[in-house]
């Protein structure tokens, strides 16, 4: 390749988003050779070819995989490489949690604020809750993408919105708080704790300064981060929703049979007198009130039906274009808001 075609080291930075210097690096490291080095300049010339292969290296290094692992996932077969790369990033998430474990004995020695008053749970109940919750976050804004934590004496609310759906679970405490809080949890923190709390028996939840404590049985603590923002105020938008014109009461495994085989992206329920037609298929529920047409997002109603608590599940509908109202037929703790889209409905 004549010199004319490649590129300057200069060029071939700006085009891969790296600097000169790393591009340097990265040769000397040999994974990047430039394609050709002027004998009495040193100036150094790399293909068009090339640019991938920078961008590759430059990706992996943004997830902080070593120089000799960089090499290995560039010199192996796409299986062998993802393998590479899924050990890191498992031993990055080990990393974090450890982490957080000795910062959070580091702080109990620093004299921190006292947590406040605990609130005591089984590790898996708790976890099946905020699971079920969980969908129903979004990173699209800070205080969307966590869980909101309501302790009273009698019972624990734990809630979750992404605006198109909004999830809200009620738990009754196996030893009550002495006290009233709230908190919201962030969702990816919770995530990676719910493998730890799943395990413990006995697991008690306290708040302290911008953090939710949650300690084991066995002493072991867990922490999570707290989000700063105003958690939006759910209870009034559920007193604000009109009376109720149609209610289904169907077979939540049926439903969610139904709604798997459809393919796209966005699908119809029909409510009439009998039976929850999805797609082609019709599957039997009481349905009280006028027939009426639904359009949802696969990705909206899907998680709200799946998550729902006990064998049938029950639809509030008071509009085309408003939002359903999804809870067990015989166990109102779990409560899911799901908002329908334009479509065909009517």
């Amino acid at each position: 390749m004549s010199t004319s075609a490649l590129l300057t080291i200069g060029a071939f930075a700006r085009r891969c988003g790296l600097t000169a210097s790393a591009l340097r690096f990265y040769a000397d490291s040999g994974l990047v050779r430039p394609v050709r080095v002027d004998e009495e300049s040193g100036y150094r010339y790399y293909s068009p070819g090339q640019v991938s292969a920078a961008l590759l290296v430059r990706r992996l290094r943004e997830i902080g995989l070593p120089l000799e692992r960089v090499g290995a996932v560039l010199a192996a077969e796409p299986a062998d490489a993802s393998r590479i790369i899924d050990d890191h990033v498992a031993g990055l998430v080990s990393q974090v949690q450890q982490a957080r474990e000795t910062a959070a004995a580091v702080k109990a020695t620093l004299g921190s604020p006292a947590p406040a008053s605990s609130v005591q749970l089984t590790g898996p109940v708790l976890t099946a809750a905020v699971e079920q919750v969980l969908t129903a976050t979004t990173q699209d804004l800070p205080v969307l993408n966590g869980v909101h934590l309501e302790v009273s004496p009698e019972a624990i609310v734990l809630t979750a919105t992404d605006r198109y759906r909004l999830s809200t679970r009620t738990l009754v405490p196996a030893e009550p708080s002495s006290s009233t809080w709230t908190a919201t949890v962030d969702a990816d923190d919770l995530r990676l704790a719910m493998p730890w709390t799943r395990r413990r028996h006995e697991l008690r939840l306290s708040v302290r300064g911008e953090e939710i404590l949650f300690q084991g049985d066995d002493g072991t603590v867990r922490t999570c981060r707290t989000l700063a923002d105003e958690f939006p105020d759910y209870r009034l938008m559920l007193a604000s929703l009109p009376e109720v014109l149609t209610r289904a009461v169907i077979s939540r495994n049926a439903l969610v049979a139904g709604l798997e085989r459809q393919y796209t992206p966005q699908i119809q329920l029909d409510l009439s007198a009998a039976a929850i037609t999805v797609g082609t298929d019709a599957i039997p529920a009481d349905v009280m009130g006028p027939p009426i047409s639904l359009s949802f997002a696969v990705s909206t109603l899907h998680p709200a039906i799946s998550t729902a608590v006990g064998p049938d599940v029950m639809l509030d509908v008071a509009g085309p274009h408003l939002p359903v109202v999804v809870r067990s037929a015989d166990d109102g703790d779990l409560t899911t808001l799901a908002m329908p889209v334009k479509g065909n409905a009517g």
